[in-house]
């Protein structure tokens, strides 16, 4: 089974029609059904998104032959970057979330936005696999609970 690359919603709406086609006719429709079907304005739309879907390994065209369009099991790969935070960027991070809780301590009471804004940044530390970052600014999150407009 390859590898390919996830689609794009676009081309997973295609995929789906073409899927579905073949499962109700027994065969692949023809670009112009494509393009009816999936609201094309043009054929060459259809062959750009079939040649695309092919190269990332969605779609096999056998042979030259029309309505010979097959729908693979492709393993999908999602492109991702790299979540490992290095020492330098984790403590540029706790310095950014200590300075606005700094801000937010600093003010007599604080909006309920302001707090789940630093609930979602001591969470992304969890995410980022921070968690004794994160652990320590619970206390400070308990206190700013407190002071709650």
């Amino acid at each position: 089974m390859p590898d390919a690359i996830r689609p794009t919603k676009r081309q997973l709406e295609l995929l789906d029609f073409i899927g579905a086609f073949i499962a109700q006719h027994g065969y692949s429709p023809s670009y112009r059904e494509i393009m009816v079907g999936c609201h094309y304005t043009s054929v060459a739309t259809v062959a750009l998104h079939v040649n695309n879907l092919i190269a990332r390994g969605h779609l096999v065209k056998r042979g030259r032959s029309a309505r010979s369009l097959e729908v693979t099991d492709a393993k999908v790969i999602a492109p991702h970057p790299s979540t490992e935070v290095t020492q330098s960027q984790a403590k540029w991070l706790v310095v950014l979330i200590d300075n606005r809780f700094t801000i937010a301590e600093s003010q007599p009471s604080i909006t309920q936005q302001q707090l789940d804004e630093l609930y979602v940044l001591v969470g992304s530390l969890k995410v980022l696999g921070l968690q004794d970052a994160a652990t320590s600014f619970m206390p400070r999150l308990k206190n700013l609970h407190e002071h709650l407009v």
